[in-house]
C-alpha cells in the first residue's frame, strides 16, 4: 500500500470507529438514564451497581468492536496469516501494549501506528465517561441520604 492508500484507509477506519463509539456510549447512556430513582438505601445501592456494570460491559463490548474493525481490514488486506493474528495484533495494538511479536508487514505499517493512536484516544474517552457515571451515582446517593435524613 502507498502512504497516501495507507492515510486514508487509516481517515476512514478511525472515522468509523468514533461514529461507534459516540453511538454506543449515546446508547449506553439512554439505558443508564432509564433507571428510577431508588425508594430505599439498599435499592439505591443496587440500582448504582447495576448501572456501573452495564457501563463497564457496555464500554468493553464498544472496544471489543472497534477492534474487531481494525482487525477485519487486516485480515482483508491479507496483512497476516489468519484472522487469530489479525485480532491479536489489533488488540495489542489498540490498547497500545504493542508487543512486538506480531507486526504489519511494510506498506501497511502506518495503519498499525494510526490504530494506536485511535484506540487510546477512544479509551481515555471512555475512561472519561465511565467516571462521569460513576460520579453521578455517587451524586445520587449523596442526594438520596440528605432527602432521606431528615
Amino acid at each position: 500500500m502507498t502512504l497516501f492508500s495507507q492515510l486514508v484507509l487509516a481517515t476512514l477506519l478511525v472515522a468509523a470507529t468514533v461514529i461507534v463509539h459516540l453511538t454506543g456510549l449515546a446508547l449506553l447512556l439512554a439505558v443508564l438514564r432509564r433507571y428510577r430513582r431508588a425508594s430505599g438505601r439498599l435499592m439505591m445501592v443496587l440500582l448504582n451497581s447495576a448501572a456501573i456494570l452495564v457501563a463497564a460491559f457496555g464500554l468493553f463490548a464498544l472496544h471489543s468492536i472497534e477492534i474487531w474493525i481494525w482487525a477485519g481490514i487486516y485480515e482483508w488486506l491479507g496483512a497476516f496469516a489468519d484472522f487469530e493474528h489479525a485480532l491479536y495484533f489489533s488488540t495489542s495494538t489498540y490498547v497500545t501494549i504493542g508487543y512486538g511479536d506480531v507486526v504489519l508487514p511494510p506498506g501497511m505499517r502506518i495503519l498499525g501506528a494510526i490504530e494506536g493512536a485511535s484506540g487510546i484516544i477512544l479509551i481515555g474517552w471512555s475512561t472519561a465517561f465511565f467516571f462521569s457515571i460513576v460520579d453521578r451515582m455517587k451524586l445520587l446517593e449523596r442526594h438520596f441520604e440528605s432527602d432521606h435524613s431528615q
